[in-house]
């Protein structure tokens, strides 16, 4: 599995594995267990999940697919804005802690923004639950350039080790000046919903004559796409293994310049892009 290294030095796969809608029904509980044990031995290491995520409930099989192999999983999970103050973020920590049954979060992310929690109470509070060994990294979520350009300003906001946001073909919004913000500074791009909501890309004309053209799947292609870009992770979630197995073979596939020209063509990049701020 190809990785990329977060700004701490840490190495992690590209393509990992996401949890939204996971622990939302017991009756799943087995098969999401089972599909995030599989992704695992395929090399998908890293996985995404969140406090929100089945009120808890998807870091419970996060917990449970990860027993008996801490070791092997870089673990992501995220905080609501309304508990990322600089009192209750240690508490939300500590929740999160006991339903992944671990000792420390690989990545902590603040979800999103909310002005009533300033940046830098949220930043500060990150950074002490690093140096307590609580979180070994902090990021953000469904942050823009604006946001992203605030939290440099703040002390230690440069210690940002990802942003996570929407990113697919149809999906295009953060190539008008976030991608480009993220290169410069090195910031990785984890992208959530890489294969967009429900069949409707998927059942795209072009994706699929791509896809028969590749012998693959148009959600092989889709994520494919999005893997092209440098400094991006990919977290799909899936349920099944047979979902699973068709995630992990899209690392290895190569879309070619005709591709990727049928694609912007079926699905236009943002017309115009906004200058790069200046630091």
């Amino acid at each position: 599995m190809k990785a990329i290294e977060l700004s701490d030095g840490e190495h992690v796969p590209v393509l990992g594995q996401g949890t939204w809608r996971m622990g939302e029904n017991t009756g799943a509980h087995k098969d999401e267990v089972a599909a995030l044990r599989l992704g695992i031995e395929l090399g998908m290491t890293l996985i995404d999940t969140a406090e929100m995520y089945g009120d808890g409930g998807a870091e419970k099989v996060v917990a449970d697919a990860i027993e008996d192999q801490r070791d092997r999983v870089f673990v992501v999970t995220k905080v609501y804005p309304h508990n990322a103050s600089r009192t209750e973020l240690p508490k939300a920590c500590e929740r999160s802690l006991k339903r992944l049954r671990i000792d420390a979060i690989d990545l902590y992310l603040l979800h999103w923004r909310e002005r009533q929690t300033r940046l830098v109470e949220t930043v500060d509070a990150f950074e002490n639950l690093r140096a307590a060994g609580k979180i070994k990294c902090w990021g953000v979520s469904n942050f823009d350039v604006d946001d992203m350009q605030e939290l440099w300003s703040v002390e230690n906001g440069t210690s940002c080790a990802a942003n996570q946001v929407l990113y697919n073909l149809e999906n295009r919004e953060i190539e008008s000046g976030l991608l480009r913000w993220s290169e410069e500074n090195k910031v990785p791009i984890m992208a959530y919903s890489p294969v967009g909501h429900g069949r409707g890309l998927l059942e795209n004309a072009t994706l699929t004559k791509i896809a028969e053209r590749h012998g693959t799947t148009t959600s092989q292609i889709a994520l494919a796409w999005v893997l092209r870009q440098p400094g991006m992770i990919a977290i799909p979630k899936a349920s099944n293994e047979e979902h699973v197995r068709d995630n992990a073979r899209s690392i290895d596939i190569k879309l070619t310049k005709e591709n990727l020209a049928d694609l912007d063509r079926e699905f236009p990049p943002p017309k115009s892009k906004k200058p790069l701020p200046m630091l």
